[in-house]
């Protein structure tokens, strides 16, 4: 029997933050998300989170040496302009601009954390021709 999968559309990385009104503010001017009480989402939910009010401090535990949360861009051109927009709009960097070859083409990403630690990657590949 064959079974039609379904197209998922978009996905959002739920965050529990210790301060949600001031997540909501960092997420909306340093990392340019049409924030409300729903979710804080950028590029039509190309890059979306859920933010949620943490109960306790104590549950508010970022990834430990790894990203929270990976968004591609198209182009390393797209990646540049992104990283010089967030880094304008006072987004706090955690990893600058790092270029890294491989046999298949040319991988470069950055990353920034927010006001709880949680750090979302961004990169873009160029394949090799």
């Amino acid at each position: 029997m064959d079974i039609t999968k379904a197209k998922v559309e978009n996905s959002l990385t739920v965050l529990l933050v210790s301060n949600l009104a001031k997540s909501q503010s960092y997420y909306e001017k340093a990392l340019g998300c049409e924030v409300n009480e729903h979710w804080a989402i950028r590029d039509n939910f190309g890059l979306g989170f859920k933010l949620i009010q943490a109960a306790d401090i104590s549950d508010v535990r970022p990834n430990k040496g790894v990203w929270n949360t990976y968004a591609y861009a198209k182009t390393h051109q797209e990646l540049d302009c992104l990283y010089e927009e967030l880094k304008a709009n006072g987004a706090l960097v955690a990893s600058e601009p790092v270029v890294t070859e491989h046999d298949w083409g040319v991988w470069k990403e950055f990353s920034v954390q927010d006001p709880d630690g949680y750090v979302i990657g961004f990169g873009s590949g160029n394949k090799n021709s």
